[in-house]
């Protein structure tokens, strides 16, 4: 897989809180895309330690931050998404309705935990999309992490009030292979 992974907040702070953000630069090299309305968020006065990951990220190439230009399809859409949705859809967070918009478009994948919010317009647009679970399985897969790593990483994102899904980075994975 080469498409682009567009990371909305929850997902991409869920390793900026726990500094492993160098994780996902090593397994996806020049696919890791922070949205800009994502950038915002991770720039509150409160969380300078977050800003500070993300520039680093930026800064040396290991992601890239992706503006939404007003007058392009992908405007239309995160608009739609963020601000007046169709009749019967929620309005979602800024951050996520940017990385979906940008993944519609361009074709890539979005990073997100929230599928209680986004999992309509996911199977709406036919998107591929990628969890922190799913990530620090392919992490493990690859030989980056060992599961016990996975399991601490996972219970510092815990530690952190990320909502992963499961108790520990081992029941994650059994309850992925039962799917």
């Amino acid at each position: 897989m080469t498409d682009s992974l567009f990371f909305d907040t929850d997902c991409i702070s869920a390793f900026l809180w726990v500094n492993g953000q160098s994780l996902l630069a090593g397994l996806y090299p020049g696919r890791v895309v922070i949205p800009r309305p994502v950038y915002n968020e991770l720039s509150y006065p409160t969380t300078p330690h977050l800003k500070q990951r993300i520039n680093y990220l930026i800064n040396n190439k290991m992601a890239d931050l992706a503006a939404i230009d007003v007058n392009s399809e992908t405007y239309v859409l995160y608009y739609k998404l963020s601000v007046s949705p169709d009749k019967g859809d929620k309005v979602i967070g800024p951050g996520e309705a940017a990385a979906i918009a940008l993944a519609k478009t361009c074709n890539g994948v979005v990073a997100s935990n929230n599928l209680s919010d986004i999992g309509v317009y996911i199977k709406r647009f036919g998107l591929k999309y990628l969890t922190t679970g799913d990530i620090l399985i392919e992490a493990l897969e690859k030989g980056f992490i060992t599961e016990d790593e996975g399991n601490a990483l996972w219970a510092s994102m815990l530690a952190k009030r990320r909502k992963l899904g499961a108790a520990s980075f081992s029941e994650y994975i059994k309850l992925k292979k039962r799917t």
